[in-house]
């Protein structure tokens, strides 16, 4: 005689939850796939599902209640489960299949040009005088602004988000004047506008700002090795632990090459102009800016955000106090910046500033930027 439907062969009555247990038991996967099924319907490839996984806080001991050695494994389970239209699913026989985009040549020539147009400004300044030279500067300042504008709305360091453009024209802009007006405050000055020259009563530090511009295209070809190296090792990695201890390599490698480019061009542009190449200042805000920006690229713009704005408040408080010290009772607020001047000389503000300030991002970007799911969407549009 057949047991009867929904009871047990003891004759007692299953509940249908006990039964969505038992089910769930035989197959745990079937149940992520219930939770994750927008993002298994929509996701390309296997890699898009551990890195959306990832991002919900699935580990790979995790994966293991699923039955399965890590999260890679799992999402390829998960990926081959999900039906899909066989048009959208298979790229056409005679379509070819993509294949990884270098830069192109419009790319390039918009990674050089904000550095072109700064040289040529550079090179206005030191010819002009009077009027003349103050119209060089709008314009060149208004030629780079928009050459760089353009630049960072293609290729490997565009991103969606403008939330740090106003701090890092403060910081650059300090970099070109912040110097000469501390060094003329601690003399009591200055005692006028910036001229655009070195020794001016307002001097202008032209060095770390040109070497900025001319850094940009290997910021962005160090941008790019790296997202094409952390993708590769996402597409050869067996677990999340195994793809991170890959890609942190990958990021200091990038960063030192880009302090190794800065530092070069700081040098050279020193020779040229005749300046100090003010190493320590250039190559601190150069690796804050480098690393807020791949950390924005990537999804991550909080952290740049605050760390940024920090750094241009602390510039400016360390600026202000200099002038309140000169308040009758009030010479404690300079002293500790003073005093810093003294021993390092103007350039110790923005060295210290920007160098801690890339500290922070850079043990933060070792945290974010080593986890699949900051690569698995930028790897097919950059």
């Amino acid at each position: 005689m057949g047991v009867a439907v929904g009871e047990a062969r003891d004759g007692s009555r299953q509940s249908p939850s006990a039964s969505a247990v038992r089910r769930s038991a035989a197959d745990p996967v079937k149940g992520l796939l219930h939770r994750h099924r927008e993002l298994c319907e929509r996701a390309v490839d296997p890699l898009e599902i551990a890195a959306g996984l990832e991002a919900h806080g699935v580990t790979d001991r995790t994966a293991a209640r699923f039955r399965h050695r890590d999260v890679f494994s799992l999402a390829e389970e998960m990926y081959a489960r999900v039906p899909r239209d066989r048009d959208t699913s298979a790229p056409a026989e005679d379509t070819p299949a993509p294949r990884p985009r270098g830069p192109r040549a419009a790319g390039v020539v918009l990674a050089l040009l904000p550095g072109a147009l700064c040289a040529a400004a550079a090179a206005g300044l030191r010819l002009t005088e009077g009027r003349p030279r103050l119209i060089v500067a709008v314009v060149g300042v208004l030629a780079v602004s928009l050459a760089l504008g353009a630049a960072l709305r293609r290729g490997p360091l565009s991103a969606a988000t403008r939330t740090t453009s106003t701090w890092t024209c403060w910081l650059v802009g300090y970099a070109l004047l912040g110097d000469g007006l501390l060094n003329a405050a601690v003399s009591g000055g200055p005692d006028g506008l910036p001229d655009g020259t070195a020794d001016g009563p307002w001097p202008v530090t032209v060095v770390p700002v040109l070497a900025l511009a001319l850094s940009y295209a290997p910021a962005a070809g160090c941008a790019h090795l790296f997202a094409a190296g952390a993708r590769g090792k996402l597409t050869s990695s067996r677990g999340l632990a195994d793809f991170s201890a890959a890609v942190r390599p990958l990021l200091v490698g990038a960063f030192a090459l880009y302090l190794g480019a800065l530092a070069g061009l700081l040098a050279l542009t020193g020779a040229v102009l005749g300046e100090p190449a003010g190493l320590s200042e250039g190559l601190g805000l150069g690796a804050l800016l480098l690393l807020a920006r791949l950390l924005i690229v990537h999804g991550h713009a909080h952290a740049p955000t605050l760390v940024l704005s920090a750094a241009a408040a602390a510039e400016a408080v360390a600026a202000a106090t200099l002038f309140a010290g000169r308040l009758p009772g009030c010479g404690f607020l300079a002293a500790p910046v003073e005093a810093l001047i003294a021993v390092w000389g103007p350039a110790g503000v923005p060295t210290a500033v920007c160098g801690l300030g890339a500290l922070a991002l850079l043990v933060h970007a070792c945290r974010r930027l080593t986890r699949a799911s900051a690569h698995a969407s930028t790897g097919r549009t950059r």
